[in-house]
């Protein structure tokens, strides 16, 4: 199963009952586990949880800390990018060369990398002391 795929399938246990706005996300980790997440919303918006953060909590949780590769999913007209958070989030985990699929449910695809969602990225060198 492809990772688009495996966003896809996760995609469809998104807890969205208030945006309606289901969306599946798969990271690639470096050893080659998937990790899966949706999104959960929470009545106390925007206290929710966005699917990319879920699949990276998962690869954290396993022990895995380095994304080789993303795929996103949403049911929308063209394909959804990470909000800001996510893109800081996947930052933190991937290269900038790592390669982000972005897809809707029609099978319009986009590809695009972690440095082109988030130039400029704030990273762990912005917080050595001069």
């Amino acid at each position: 199963m492809s990772l688009m795929d495996q966003a896809r399938a996760v995609r469809l246990n998104a807890h969205a009952p208030y945006s309606k706005f289901k969306v599946g996300a798969a990271v690639r980790a470096a050893k080659g586990t998937v990790y899966v997440g949706c999104n959960v919303e929470n009545v106390a918006y925007p206290e929710g949880t966005c699917a990319e953060a879920g699949a990276i909590a998962a690869m954290v949780a396993a022990g895995e800390t380095e994304i080789a590769e993303v795929a996103v999913i949403a049911d929308c007209p063209t394909p959804v990018p990470p909000c800001g958070g996510c893109r800081q989030k996947l930052a933190e985990f991937a290269g900038a060369d790592v390669k982000v699929t972005l897809g809707t449910t029609d099978g319009t695809m986009f590809e695009t990398t972690v440095g082109d969602l988030l130039p400029g990225r704030f990273d762990a060198d912005h917080m050595s002391k001069v």
